[in-house]
């Protein structure tokens, strides 16, 4: 059985797509980007990109009962791999040891014209 979370702390899902389901224990978070309520684009640096990101994907966990410390896999998409230096740097200041399995993939583009999305999946319990 599956169930749909929602928040409205953060940008609304298209009405075809979910901000996350749980299943089995598991939180699926939807790819977030730098964006806030009106799904308008902030930061200009990665960092700050990064962290309106985490606030985004930390309010949809909030809705589900859990939190960064339950994330067990990260995927990461950015439009230009040069972004992972900075990234790599603040990336750890979210999450403690032992960090979550994560990947980085790059791609040509992101919804809105973002140049970072990250999508996790959480342990519920």
């Amino acid at each position: 059985m599956k169930q749909q979370i929602s928040t409205q702390e953060v940008p609304n899902a298209p009405a075809f797509l979910s901000q996350a389901i749980v299943s089995n224990g598991l939180i699926f978070v939807s790819g977030q980007i730098h964006s806030e309520l009106d799904n308008s684009l902030v930061g200009e640096t990665v960092e700050e990109k990064l962290a309106q990101i985490m606030k985004n994907i930390s309010a949809i966990l909030a809705a589900a009962g859990a939190t960064l410390d339950d994330v067990v896999k990260v995927t990461m998409y950015v439009t230009d791999m040069s972004f992972m230096p900075d990234l790599n740097k603040a990336y750890p200041t979210y999450f403690k040891e032992p960090y979550p399995a994560r990947e980085a993939v790059c791609v040509k583009e992101l919804p809105l014209g973002a140049s970072i999305e990250i999508s996790v999946v959480a342990s519920k319990g």
